[in-house]
C-alpha cells in the first residue's frame, strides 16, 4: 500500500509516519509538507535514507502539486493545516487558505483521477464549540468558536458532502488536544515546560479553569490506523481519552514533575472565543476495537522529560515570539 500523508513534518504527522513505518515497514509513503509554521524537517530525519520514505516540499494549495502526488496512492491522511488558535485570531484568511482550500484541492484531485482512494480527514473537537456538561457525539451540531476551528469545520463539511455528492471513500476524525514529542513549543504543554526550564513565568489564560480532554499522541496514531483498517466511508470518529483536566491543574502538575514552584504561573488576559470545555464522546471508535492505552500521568511525564533532555530540538524553533503570554495581542 502506498500512503500520501500531508502535514507529515507537523507534531502529529511526524508521529503518524513513524508508527506506521515501524509497524508496517512493508507500506510505503510519501510525506507532502510545505515546512510552514509548526512543522520542522528534524522530526523525521531518521527516516531520510528510508527506501519507502519519501519526502516533497509542497503546499496542498498548489493543485498541481496535489494531482501529482497522489496519482499512485491508495490513502490519503491529511494532517496538513494550520492549527494555532491564537494564530487564527491575529490573522484569520491564512487558516482559510491553508485549512478550508487545501482539503478542497485534495479531494477534488482524488475525484477527477476517478479512482477510489480512502481519505482521512483529522479535525478537532474544536469545531464542535465548547459543552459545560456531558460530551459531543458525532451528531452534534457544529458550531465552532474561533476562525480556525470554523476553518476545520468547513472542511469537515466539504469532505461530508464529497461523499454523499461523489460516493468517494471518505472519513472524518475528531481528536482531543494531543500532547507528547515534538509538539511544536506554541502549545500549551511544550511552552509550560520550556518555560520552566528556563525559570520564566508561564502563561495560563483568564482563571485557568478552561477544561480540556487531553490524548497521548501515540493512541491517537494507534486509533488513525484503526479507522483506516475498520472505518466506514462517510462516518466520523471521535477520538478521546477520557482524561479530562484544567488548564491550571495541567500547569501545576507539570511544574511539579519538573521541581519548580507554582509562583511561575501568571494568569494573564483570556484570548476572545475562548472555549471553556472540550469533550468528546468516543464510544463509536471504541465499537471499532480501539481503546487509549496510555497512562496520563506517565505519558505526560515522559513529555516533560523528552523536552527536558532534548533542548537541541526545540531551542531553534523557541523564539520570544513562539513562547509569547499572550500572542493574539499585537
Amino acid at each position: 500500500m502506498k500512503l500520501l500523508v500531508t502535514g507529515g513534518l507537523g507534531f502529529i504527522g511526524s508521529n503518524f509516519i513513524r508508527y506506521a513505518l515501524s509497524k508496517h515497514p512493508d507500506k510505503e509513503i510519501i510525506n507532502v509538507d510545505k515546512i510552514g509554521i509548526g512543522a520542522n524537517p528534524e522530526n523525521l530525519k531518521q527516516l531520510e535514507n528510508k527506501n519507502n520514505y519519501r519526502f516533497t516540499k509542497g503546499d496542498i494549495s498548489d493543485f498541481k502539486l496535489v494531482q501529482e502526488a497522489i496519482k499512485d496512492v491508495d490513502l490519503v491522511v491529511n494532517f496538513a493545516a494550520e492549527t494555532h488558535v491564537d494564530r487564527s485570531i491575529s490573522d484569520p484568511g491564512l487558516f482559510l487558505e491553508n485549512n478550508l482550500m487545501g482539503t478542497f484541492n485534495l479531494l477534488e484531485a482524488e475525484r477527477m483521477l476517478g479512482k477510489k482512494i480512502r481519505h482521512i480527514q483529522i479535525s478537532t473537537d474544536e469545531v464542535y464549540g465548547d459543552i459545560l456538561e456531558g460530551s459531543f457525539s458525532e451528531q452534534d451540531r457544529l458550531k465552532p468558536s474561533n476562525p480556525y476551528a470554523a476553518s476545520k469545520a468547513s472542511a469537515d463539511m466539504l469532505c461530508c458532502a464529497y461523499h454523499r455528492t461523489y460516493g468517494m471513500d471518505v472519513l472524518v476524525t475528531r481528536c482531543a488536544n494531543n500532547f507528547g514529542p515534538y509538539q511544536f513549543p506554541e502549545k500549551l504543554i511544550p511552552k509550560t515546560i520550556i518555560r520552566g526550564y528556563r525559570n520564566l513565568p508561564i502563561p495560563v489564560y483568564g482563571t485557568g479553569k478552561n477544561m480540556r480532554e487531553w490524548l497521548y499522541v501515540g493512541d491517537h496514531c494507534s486509533a488513525i490506523e484503526t479507522v483506516i483498517e475498520k472505518g466506514q466511508a462517510g462516518e466520523i470518529y471521535n477520538i478521546s481519552s477520557g482524561h479530562e483536566h484544567t488548564n491550571i491543574e495541567l500547569v501545576e502538575k507539570i511544574i511539579e514533575l519538573m521541581g519548580r514552584e507554582k509562583s511561575l504561573v501568571k494568569f494573564v488576559p483570556d484570548r476572545p472565543g475562548h472555549d471553556l470545555r472540550y469533550s468528546l464522546d468516543f464510544k463509536k471508535i471504541k465499537k471499532l476495537g480501539w481503546k487509549p492505552k496510555f497512562s496520563f500521568e506517565k505519558a505526560l511525564q515522559s513529555t516533560t522529560k523528552w523536552y527536558i533532555n532534548n533542548e537541541l530540538w526545540w531551542k531553534p524553533l523557541a523564539t520570544p515570539a513562539v513562547l509569547a503570554e499572550t500572542p493574539w495581542i499585537k
